[in-house]
């Protein structure tokens, strides 16, 4: 165990030697690197933040049944068993609503008794409206759809309707997004990984008589990449705490512009930078983008020096 240690110490210590004799270039990598992690970093930071917002948001769907013009009363009153049937497993209350309460309260909301008056019959149907409290999230308010196709298949309904439309355009905005960041990451971790290529690459150039002597004297190839897998995962590692110091920085100028918006819907959002476990999580995955960048690297071009 102590061999493995100081071995891995002194790879560390050799990578640390190979980046201080040329800190410009290191220095310039990293930078084109964090500029490449930056947006996908920022990304997350949004989506992060407006991910609690939408599970905490309070989903109260309300469904309209409305009965066939022709549908008898009785058949319309005796709906409600099985309306309560399809929603026994959620806290609901069902509300009946007879045509003729329908009607005095549209010519009392409207002012429209007498343009109604003169239609004769009572045009409205009976309805129901079933307020639902058991959905407490966006994921879950798609859940009424289903309940709602049920209700269509009763005996006597013409329509019904479901008022939680947004909360599905809701979750697949955020679906989208989602998806769309997971592309635009992808593309950007390949730009990493192309970035610390090169680097290794030139570093590998620049160091074949190093490397040649080394061999003659018995080192391993092992020996002769682990500092290179150093250099490309401290270059990674370095290139992800930029991005996100740079992503915590442009919150300030964006809080700005987002408090004036969110004081015209009464709202305190802010956006807030990741917990410090993301954002671990974040710069080992740029550890580790840098670290394949290497490995590749160093596999293609030290392989033409044996």
């Amino acid at each position: 165990m102590n061999n493995w240690l100081r071995q891995h110490g002194f790879a560390l210590a050799s990578a640390l030697v190979h980046v201080r004799r040329a800190p410009g270039s290191f220095l310039f990598n990293i930078v084109v690197v964090a500029i490449a992690l930056a947006l996908p970093f920022a990304g997350v930071t949004l989506l992060d933040n407006v991910r609690p917002m939408s599970e905490q948001m309070s989903v109260d769907p309300e469904i309209s049944l409305f009965m066939q013009q022709d549908a008898p009363r009785e058949q319309a009153e005796a709906l409600a068993v099985s309306l309560r049937q399809i929603v026994k497993d959620q806290q609901a209350k069902i509300v009946f609503t007879p045509r003729e309460k329908a009607l005095d309260s549209l010519k009392t909301k409207s002012g429209l008794s007498d343009v109604l008056a003169t239609l004769g019959e009572n045009p409205l149907p009976d309805s129901y409206v079933l307020k639902l409290d058991a959905f407490r999230n966006a994921q879950a308010g798609g859940d009424v759809e289903a309940l709602a196709e049920q209700m269509r298949a009763l005996p006597g309904v013409d329509t019904v309707q479901v008022d939680s439309a947004w909360v599905k355009r809701l979750a697949a905005l955020l679906g989208v997004l989602r998806l769309a960041l997971l592309l635009l990451a992808a593309t950007l971790g390949m730009v990493v990984v192309a970035v610390v290529f090169n680097t290794i690459r030139l570093q590998v150039l620049t160091q074949r008589e190093e490397i040649s002597v080394s061999k003659l004297i018995g080192a391993t190839d092992t020996f002769i990449h682990r500092p290179f897998y150093y250099t490309g995962a401290l270059l990674g590692l370095c290139a992800g705490a930029v991005a996100l110091g740079a992503v915590a920085l442009a919150l300030r100028p964006l809080n700005t512009a987002i408090a004036e918006f969110a004081r015209l819907y009464a709202s305190e959002f802010q956006l807030v930078p990741l917990a410090p476990l993301p954002m671990a999580g974040l710069l080992a995955l740029s550890a580790g983008l840098g670290l394949v960048g290497a490995v590749l690297s160093v596999q293609r071009h030290l392989a033409r020096l044996n």
